[in-house]
């Protein structure tokens, strides 16, 4: 699989199952009607599918998705509730991403 596309794939599963917790948030918490629930729903269905397209095994592919949700959950703050990363969260999205890298990305020898 391609780099592109398997950070492609992170990033699609993210924004499911970030988009589909807020769906779910605002029909819980801000009283939206339950169509908000049930598009959640399906998101988080989606989320749950996409990460079986990665080649790597579950725990791996599990593993750097973490990383991806974090960076991805602050754009979402900043983006959705314009509550802009300070220098802190920023440097701890870079670590995590770097982490990612590593765990997903490294060659590893072969058995």
């Amino acid at each position: 699989m391609s780099f592109a596309l398997s950070i492609s794939l992170f990033i699609v599963a993210g924004l499911c199952e970030i988009g589909g917790g807020y769906l779910v948030w605002l029909w819980f918490r801000e009283g939206k009607p339950l169509g908000y629930a049930a598009a959640g729903a399906v998101l988080l269905i989606l989320y749950g599918i996409i990460p079986t397209l990665q080649t790597a095994h579950f725990g791996r592919v599990y593993a750097a998705y973490g990383g991806m949700f974090i960076i991805l959950s602050l754009l979402w703050g900043w983006g959705v509730d314009s509550v802009r990363p300070d220098r802190f969260d920023v440097v701890g999205a870079a670590i995590c991403l770097i982490g990612m890298a590593v765990i997903m990305y490294m060659p590893r020898p072969s058995m």
